[in-house]
């Protein structure tokens, strides 16, 4: 029996480029999938360019559009406002979004400095019932949520290893100096874009929190980078327009690698990067236990591998699991079994849980806020210190 929706979730979109389409897929999606307790109204979007803005609206769903982000945050009919924007801007906006009464979900990492997501967190600590959320997509990933539960019900065992790398290569030397190249406006590069999601799914999947970062490298490849007119592709700015052959200084890294100490005994190692060519968006993680281990790669996002160390030893093996079945996280809101979910499903399975949990149910699985984003931002600082000062940097001195 359909649950009866005892009321609506009313929406507040900041920012039209790729995470704005995604998110607005998202919350027009949630609702036909899920059975929500509430109803998810489309109700304003946010952009710099008028005109740009006003089209984006129309082809999305959202009922009203303006130029200025503050009028979203304050529209009567918004509960919750979405901040999908570049990173130095995530601080002002969910605080001012926070201060009107608002429920905020931001994309991540969740900000571009640590003050910035210290100062985050404060405000939500002081808002009165306002929840917050933070957009790590990758635990709404069937395969990724299996492991979470795995970790959780022991199957594992005591954790020894994990393993875990996001590869891209489309920041080459022909990629523009777009915003995520400019340290004023990202924080980083390829180590909060793409570290920050695989901190979080190793905190997520292993219940563990990291104690120590060591060993880190910060590396910034192509030192110069052409500036453009337009933005140009979603993400790597392909087709952007330049008037002259003028370049400009890249202020954040290529790649960031390091190691670390978990809380519960486990070691791991981190690698991100935006120039490892061949690889267009390998998200993976490994994790070793005593009594088995699974691994995972979004390039492959609808499986996940397991090795069932407690099995006769002429039966064990890496087994795949097609995590299609509706007895898989999220599998069963979608399609029947083998027919396979996608990127955007991440983020509708993510709007859906957050629409439970304002609707006062429970998330199939946890959903990040400010507090546990701090966490992760963390991670990252830790790292960037490690790699600057070339030493271990303990989490302790962050708290």
């Amino acid at each position: 029996m359909a649950r009866r929706k005892t009321g609506r979730l009313g929406v507040g979109l900041i920012g039209t480029k790729f995470m704005g389409k995604a998110h607005s897929h998202a919350w027009a999606s949630a609702g036909p999938f899920f059975d929500l307790p509430l109803a998810i109204d489309l109700v304003t979007v946010a952009g710099r360019d008028p005109a740009e803005t006003h089209e984006f609206g129309k082809r999305w769903g959202w009922r009203k559009s303006v130029a200025q982000w503050q009028l979203a945050v304050l529209d009567a009919e918004v509960d919750l406002v979405d901040v999908s924007t570049p990173n130095h801007v995530h601080a002002d906006m969910s605080i001012a979004a926070l201060e009107a009464g608002k429920h905020v979900a931001c994309e991540k990492p969740l900000a571009g400095t640590l003050a910035d997501a210290r100062a985050m967190v404060k405000a939500a600590k002081g808002a009165k019932g306002q929840k917050t959320f933070v957009w790590f997509n990758y635990r709404r990933c069937p395969a990724v949520a299996l492991a979470h539960q795995l970790v959780r019900d022991g199957r594992l065992g005591k954790l020894f290893h994990v393993r875990a790398s996001y590869l891209q290569d489309w920041g080459g030397p022909d990629t523009p100096l777009l915003w995520r190249f400019q340290a004023n406006q990202a924080g980083s590069g390829a180590h909060g874009d793409l570290n920050a999601h695989i901190i979080d799914m190793a905190r997520f999947v292993t219940g563990q929190e990291f104690t120590e970062v060591s060993g880190a490298i910060e590396h910034t490849f192509v030192k110069e980078r052409a500036i453009v007119d337009s933005a140009g592709g979603a993400i790597s700015g392909k087709g952007a327009k330049a008037r002259s052959k003028r370049t400009g200084r890249s202020t954040v890294d290529d790649a960031v690698l390091f190691l670390a100490r978990f809380s519960g005994g486990a070691i791991g190692s981190f690698e991100s990067t935006r120039l490892a060519t061949g690889n267009k968006n390998r998200n993976q993680i490994e994790l070793n236990g005593e009594r088995g281990s699974i691994k995972f790669d979004f390039e492959r996002m609808n499986e996940l591998q397991w090795w069932d160390n407690t099995a006769p030893k002429a039966l064990q093996g890496w087994t795949t699991i097609m995590c299609t079945e509706g007895v898989h996280p999220y599998a069963g809101n979608y399609w029947p079994p083998a027919h396979l979910i996608g990127y955007e499903q991440g983020f509708v399975s993510m709007a859906a849980d957050i629409a439970m949990v304002l609707g006062g149910s429970k998330p199939v699985v946890p959903l990040p806020d400010f507090e546990d984003a701090l966490k992760t931002q963390c991670v990252l600082e830790a790292a960037v210190m490690s790699a600057r000062e070339r030493r271990p940097v303990s989490l302790k001195e962050l708290a």
